[in-house]
């Protein structure tokens, strides 16, 4: 069954950790991103009547840095903004309201902060 459904998601091009973490949560999908240079990474997608949150959380970044973010849904830059990383925590979090397009929707989160680290995340968000 784990098989099946690990095979599942690599043929859908569906990160593994986007499926299954729901947990109780509908309309919520949350993936772990890989990241450089030490630091972590963690996209949350959610649906609500607006249109879809996405929220990244950045720890271990250079305390004080700005990072760049851009946000690509279904292939198209959806938003691109700069975030400044916390001066004591050394982490950020950002969230920010894109629209839902219809049917499922495939986002990508890139964040490029100081010395070449990047972050990157994709999360698929089923359609209703």
């Amino acid at each position: 069954m784990l098989t099946s459904l690990l095979l599942s998601c690599a043929l859908l091009g569906a990160p593994a950790s986007a499926v299954g973490r729901h947990g109780g949560d509908q309309g919520v999908v949350r993936v772990t991103g890989t990241c450089g240079g030490g630091a972590r990474s963690e996209l949350k997608l959610k649906a609500d009547d607006r249109g879809i949150e996405v929220e990244l959380e950045v720890h271990r970044a250079r305390r004080g840095s700005a990072w760049h973010v851009v946000i690509v849904q279904e292939g198209r830059v959806a938003l691109r903004t700069t975030v400044r990383a916390g001066r004591s925590s050394g982490a950020f979090s950002m969230s920010r309201q894109i629209r839902d397009l219809a049917g499922a929707d495939r986002i990508s989160v890139r964040a490029a902060g100081p010395q070449g680290v990047t972050c990157r995340a994709l999360g698929t968000l089923p359609g209703a």
